[in-house]
């Protein structure tokens, strides 16, 4: 495990990073064709740097050396051993250059310096290297086609990728994507959220250093109409991949629809339930659990348990339990490792959060300036805080009487991301995660599996296709079928 640096020593380091500023694009940074855009720093609104966003025809320039690159080769058809060797090298650059990334992430995003050191850096290297080793240990499959023919089914890389970034797991949801689109063979093209570029920006750099081909891996900084619509629209780009709302979703399915159907893999939002039944064991666990699912960073994360669905007989003690808890997580200063909570992205995010905050909490409700505290409120199924993705420390506590309306009510939701069931009964335990419409379903925990299991959502949560696992290297090829008969020619034409 990372040791912890103090305060102090953390803004001394901010202090001396310079941070790039511009794209990188054909194996360089070069300046965006767009106008500069401030990346602030949202707990002080500081501008950390300036950064030369780019437009359409940037777009187009970045799609072109992609397919250029991925057309040529090098990299799509480099033997399987070498790709794999490249990634670990770039894995190896990342624990090298570790601190400094946790520090930009934190800068940049608002995320607590200590969930940056202990989560976000070792998980992004994590997902790349666990890529990289499954690129050799994949194989293709043969059919049953009997002796007169031999039946190939094989993967190939689908050729030029577009990612397209949130803000709230900047450096983690890049390697989520990139990890396995580079494992497969592609091309790609990040888009990073406008808010938080400078890690994405810095990865490239990274990757090129360990000897990634030039247009293997691009970074184009801009907002969404300047940048991610015309990606969305580009009738050479073969896949988007995209995490973050599910409205800003749809528009990327109405973008392949009116382009090249080129293929688009969505992972969205969520209102994820915690489900505690009335024989759910050590409540002092289940707090704990509670807490983290519902305000790790800062709630701004799709799987937050926003929702907590508590049977009558055991609420009291659990909400005991659960305040108990919260005295522990500080708010305040990202870079002070004694912080849990740090600031919110910007300031329009606030006062949407802010849009849902009541004086009926049952704890918290104050806001300063960027800092939400972890917040409570006691409400019924149809109260707004129980149905919005509020996306921020914010958690609605239903009271239930039995496991079949803790059921319906986790259910009752047009999202269906993840979920968590508290329970002693492994029984009820594994008919309610049978039950739970939702694409992870944790027992007795909150989590989101690991790397080896597929991430993502049902109804309004996801489309097209999963993140980590094998399903999530499949996303990134097509399938193809080589028919080979082995009947003898010289013996006529069978054909009739």
């Amino acid at each position: 495990m990372t040791d912890l640096l103090t305060h102090a020593e953390y803004q001394a380091l901010a202090k001396a990073l310079d941070p790039p500023r511009t794209a990188f694009i054909d194996g360089k940074f070069r300046a965006g064709q767009g106008a500069t855009m401030p990346t602030h720093n949202p707990a002080t609104g500081e501008v950390i740097c300036e950064i030369a966003s780019c437009n359409s025809d940037d777009v187009d320039i970045a799609v072109a050396k992609a397919r250029d690159a991925f057309d040529q080769g090098h990299w799509a058809r480099l033997h399987p051993t070498e790709r794999k060797d490249v990634l670990i090298g770039f894995c190896k650059l990342i624990t090298r250059n570790r601190r400094e990334l946790a520090v930009l992430e934190s800068l940049d995003s608002g995320k607590p310096i200590r969930d940056c050191e202990l989560i976000d850096v070792p998980e992004t290297i994590s997902t790349i290297k666990w890529h990289a080793e499954a690129i050799d240990k994949i194989y293709d499959q043969t059919g049953p086609a009997g002796d007169d023919a031999i039946s190939m089914i094989v993967r190939e890389p689908i050729g030029v990728v577009v990612a397209i970034l949130p803000w709230n797991f900047p450096l983690l949801m890049m390697a989520w994507k990139i990890g396995p689109a580079l494992a497969a063979g592609n091309a790609v093209i990040v888009k990073p959220a406008e808010q938080t570029s400078l890690t994405a920006l810095r990865l490239a750099e990274l990757a090129m250093e360990a000897g990634l081909p030039r247009g293997v891996l691009q970074v184009l900084p801009g907002d969404g109409p300047s940048v991610g619509e015309p990606l969305g629209r580009h009738p050479d780009v073969d896949m988007v991949s995209f995490t973050g709302s599910t409205e800003t979703g749809r528009r990327f399915l109405h973008y392949s629809a009116d382009s090249n159907l080129k293929k688009v893999v969505l992972e969205c939002g969520g209102k994820n339930p915690a489900v505690v039944l009335e024989d759910a064991e050590n409540l002092d666990h289940v707090a704990g659990h509670v807490v983290n699912a519902a305000f790790w960073n800062m709630g701004e994360n799709c799987s937050a348990a926003s929702r907590l669905i508590v049977h009558s007989a055991v609420k009291k003690p659990l909400m005991d339990r659960i305040l108990a808890r919260l005295r522990d997580w500080k708010t305040g200063d990202p870079l002070d490792p004694a912080n849990h909570l740090g600031a919110l992205i910007d300031a329009a995010h606030c006062a949407k959060v802010a849009g849902y905050l009541t004086p009926n909490a049952v704890t918290g409700g104050e806001i300063d300036g960027p800092y939400v505290a972890p917040t409570i409120y006691d409400v019924t199924k149809d109260d707004v805080k129980a149905r919005d993705e509020i996306f921020g420390p914010v958690l609605s506590v239903i009271e239930v009487n039995s496991r079949d309306e803790a059921v319906a009510l986790a259910n009752d939701t047009d999202y269906g991301l993840t979920a968590s069931v508290f329970t002693g009964n492994i029984r009820a335990a594994l008919l309610t995660a049978r039950e739970i419409k939702a694409g992870t379903v944790s027992v007795n925990c909150y989590g989101e599996g690991d790397i080896s299991t597929p991430f993502g959502g049902f109804k309004q949560s996801g489309f097209g296709g999963r993140d980590n696992g094998l399903a999530a290297h499949d996303q990134f090829t097509e399938l193809k079928t080589i028919w080979v008969d082995l009947t003898d020619p010289s013996a006529g034409d069978a054909i009739t």
